[in-house]
């Protein structure tokens, strides 16, 4: 799967975490705002290839307006997310590739659908499996596997490790680790990111624990 541009509209903190864990397993550069911030953001990051949108509150009334927007700046997709209430009234965009997700839907249906609209017809493609020596990463299930049995990884220690095994080679800051994978209205330490380094470390075993390097006074990276 080539690389893709995701434009993340919303106003909810919980929608934002979620589709951060969603997005940071997936091979995509995010952009993320509110809803009022909607037409700068698509100035400053012109025709991405999807745009999910938070259509609730007071935004649930811009989605014809998202539509027109996109349509003129020659943007790919959009994925709206409404909530089950709205369903009856809410109409889906026409003029553009569009599809939708209810407010609360599982991680794993939020993903297919982003799949859908940014690589249609290889949502479940081997590119979703990744293997490093004895290491299987399964992007579509994020899950872990070393040896042929299942690493019991916590949700941000499986979404770091993806994140720096999908970026391979490439030395990143305990800060920008952060925002890539903890989210991106994260104001907590960095020593946390050496915490779930560590942890992550001990649960590969030995061999594999080496790929993931420290750089002294810089950050971490996965060694390919």
């Amino acid at each position: 799967m080539t690389q893709k541009s995701v434009l993340f509209i919303a106003d909810s903190l919980d929608n934002a975490h979620k589709f951060q864990r969603i997005l940071s397993g997936l091979d995509v550069t995010v952009a993320a705002g509110s809803s009022l911030q909607f037409r700068k953001l698509l100035v400053q990051h012109p025709n991405p290839d999807l745009v999910i949108y938070e259509a609730r509150g007071e935004a649930a009334d811009g989605v014809a307006g998202a539509e027109s927007l996109l349509v003129e700046d020659g943007s790919g997709a959009i994925l709206v997310i409404v909530d089950e209430a709205h369903l009856a009234e809410f109409r889906l965009p026409v003029q553009i590739k569009a599809d939708f997700v209810v407010h609360g839907a599982s991680l794993e249906e939020c993903s297919t659908r982003i799949r859908q609209l940014l690589w249609p017809g290889n949502e479940t493609s081997a590119a979703d499996f990744i293997t490093v020596d004895t290491m299987t990463i399964n992007l579509a299930t994020y899950q872990v596997k070393v040896g042929g049995e299942p690493l019991d990884l916590t949700y941000l220690e499986y979404a770091l490790l993806s994140f720096l095994v999908t970026h391979p080679g490439r030395t990143y800051s305990r800060d920008a680790l952060l925002r890539r994978v903890w989210g991106f209205d994260y104001y907590g330490g960095s020593r946390t990111v050496d915490v779930h380094v560590r942890r992550v470390r001990a649960k590969l075993g030995p061999e594999l624990a080496q790929r993931l390097e420290t750089v002294r006074g810089v950050g971490y990276l996965w060694s390919a």
